[in-house]
């Protein structure tokens, strides 16, 4: 911290008290002058050779015969008031960050200029400010904290503009000429070092990030903060991503965490202009700068206290730009009256609306710039997610009682068909809502499952699904159906690779008899195989088909039977293969015997 001494006489300035000072000395004071509730008994002659304010009022003091001289909104009060006064009889004074602007102040009061007596407080203050304060980063925002409580004067004697301008102008700094010791509030046992001197740092000395400034200005109050923050933006200089974090710090560092605090009657103002600020000060390039998450925080924290609809919008708008980058938490926004349920689906809804306008429209540029092709896969990787996304907000949701059947259906239909390529989160967050809205007719439960593509669910979600009483029993029947017919398809793909493999082996044994002993070999191995994944998949059908329950597996006896009965006219044994694979699921270990036996030989 920078400090100068002015004077040399030893402090002689006493008390009576808190309300009266005096100076001791031999010879009676003559002038007594009154600063808020102090009284200084002084002696004109010191004063009068530095202030043109004081001549004035002790000579209309002198005509009206009155003994005593008030100064109204003395800036500073009366400890600024007594700089002056010790400065004028030439006793030490020590200014300091501290201290600096109030006497500034107090001396543009005075008239304490040059025209009055060469080297005046005025003039040594405006040295020790250009020198000293204004080179130094923590002593610049000491002085500009102080100078909030001396408004105007100091906005007037331009201090507050000049210590932004100082600010703005050390954050722009190449972090190579900066050191640790530098901020405010980080230290190390290197004493504070200007900028300006461009001394090399030592190479142990551990490299400083972009952002090292952020945190020292949060200490500013907003007002302040946003004049320094725009002095920032201006200079050209700053990445957007540092704005961004040093927004995050502030936001964090002065926003309440309790949601009773943020709307407390005493804090709800102070705390809208706080949101309505860092908004505004946002990026202006929407797509960068700011995470997503911290975007979401912020919109809650807007909706909360009643930020202006602007200021939402804004946020909205940055929201949908980065919605693939947002986890289903930060999507959980309360809800706020006239709404009757917990989390604002709507609002998700509308963000949701607005990340697919700008994917389509940015696809419609890439179209005419021929990159469609570069940037498809970073855009079908940010639709994906988004439809992660948007399905376990679903499900989430779905736990809310108050949740209407339409407002579900709409948000789940909002999201393309490309962005969801299963269904398996969908179909968790229907069977939620099902077994959370156990009252639903059947017409409703047949709209809610007609959201879900019972071909897109995996073997694990069908299988859950087939065992699913709250499923409508139409659904059920589609999500058998299908799995008969991906069952089949196995199988059918088994038998021909066989078939195809026994080809290969065939030919390549009358072109090369050389190779006949090996192809032979190959030949079993395969038959091996095949023999052994036949076996798998039928015990792993009969063991699936136990656990369906009855009324599923009625069905998909009937299914089989249906399946069976397309193909052409078969033998007698073949027939018997075709049985159901639940009517060959074993009831005893002698009856599994014994299908297994009847089994075998009828597929042999």
């Amino acid at each position: 911290m920078k400090f100068m001494k002015l004077g040399s006489k030893p402090d002689a300035f006493q008390a009576e008290g808190k309300a009266v000072r005096y100076v001791s000395s031999e010879l009676a004071t003559d002038v007594i002058i009154n600063v808020g509730e102090v009284k200084f008994c002084l002696h004109k002659f010191p004063l009068l050779s530095k202030s043109n304010c004081l001549q004035k009022l002790v000579l209309k003091a002198t005509e009206e015969n009155d003994d005593e001289i008030c100064m109204v909104d003395f800036p500073g009060g009366p400890k600024a008031f007594e700089i002056c006064a010790k400065f004028c009889y030439g006793m030490t004074v020590t200014l300091n960050p501290y201290n600096v602007v109030a006497a500034r102040c107090a001396a543009e009061y005075l008239e304490m200029t040059e025209d009055i007596d060469r080297g005046n407080l005025i003039f040594k203050i405006e040295v020790f400010l250009n020198s000293s304060i204004f080179r130094s980063w923590k002593d610049s925002i000491i002085v500009l904290q102080t100078a909030k409580s001396l408004l105007p004067w100091s906005e007037d004697l331009k201090i507050v503009g000049r210590c932004i301008d100082s600010i703005a102008s050390k954050t722009s700094v190449d972090p190579a000429n900066v050191t640790w010791s530098y901020t405010f509030n980080r230290k190390l046992a290197e004493p504070d070092r200007i900028v300006e001197d461009r001394v090399k740092l030592p190479v142990n000395l551990e490299s400083v990030p972009k952002d090292w400034w952020v945190e020292d200005i949060c200490e500013l109050d907003i007002d302040l903060y946003k004049r320094v923050m725009i002095a920032v933006k201006s200079k050209g200089r700053m990445d957007a991503t540092v704005i961004g974090e040093a927004l995050k710090m502030y936001a964090v560092r002065w926003l309440p965490d309790s949601v009773d605090a943020l709307v407390s009657d005493a804090h709800a103002q102070r705390n809208k202009s706080l949101v309505e600020t860092i908004i505004c000060l946002l990026p202006s390039d929407k797509g960068v700068g700011c995470s997503c998450s911290f975007l979401l925080k912020l919109l809650k924290v807007a909706i909360l206290v009643g930020a202006d609809e602007s200021s939402r919008e804004d946020l909205v708008n940055r929201i949908s730009l980065k919605l693939h980058e947002a986890s289903v938490k930060d999507l959980l926004i309360p809800a706020r009256s006239p709404q009757i349920t917990i989390y604002d689906a709507e609002l998700v809804r509308c963000i949701l609306n607005r990340f697919l306008m700008h994917e389509k429209s940015n696809r419609g540029m890439d179209v005419e710039k021929n990159e469609e092709t570069e940037n498809f896969v970073l855009k079908l990787g940010s639709l994906l997610n988004v439809g992660k996304l948007i399905d376990g907000y679903l499900a989430e949701i779905a736990r809310d009682r108050n949740l209407t059947l339409s407002s579900f259906i709409d948000l789940a239909r909002t999201v393309p068909e490309l962005a969801r390529p299963t269904h398996d989160r969908l179909y968790k967050a229907i069977d939620i809502y099902l077994k959370e809205h156990p009252s639903l007719t059947k017409v409703e439960r047949k709209r809610i499952c007609g959201l879900m593509v019972v071909k897109k669910l995996t073997m694990d979600a069908s299988m859950h699904a087939a065992q699913n009483e709250r499923l409508p029993l139409r659904v059920v029947v589609q999500v058998l159906f299908f799995e008969q017919v991906r069952t089949s398809a196995v199988f059918r793909s088994v038998n021909n690779n066989s078939r195809d493999a026994s080809l290969s082996t065939q030919n390549t044994d009358e072109e090369c008899e050389n190779t006949a002993e090996n192809c032979r070999t190959l030949e079993k191995q395969m038959s091996q195989m095949d023999g052994k994944l036949a076996k798998k998949s039928s015990k792993n059908s009969r063991s699936s088909m136990q656990l369906l329950p009855s009324r599923s597996r009625r069905i998909f006896d009937k299914l089989w039977a249906v399946g069976k009965g397309h193909g052409d006219n078969k033998s007698p044994e073949t027939s018997v293969s075709s049985q159901s694979p639940t009517s060959m699921v074993p009831v005893d270990t002698k009856s599994s015997g014994s299908s297994s036996r009847h089994r075998r030989h009828s597929i042999s």
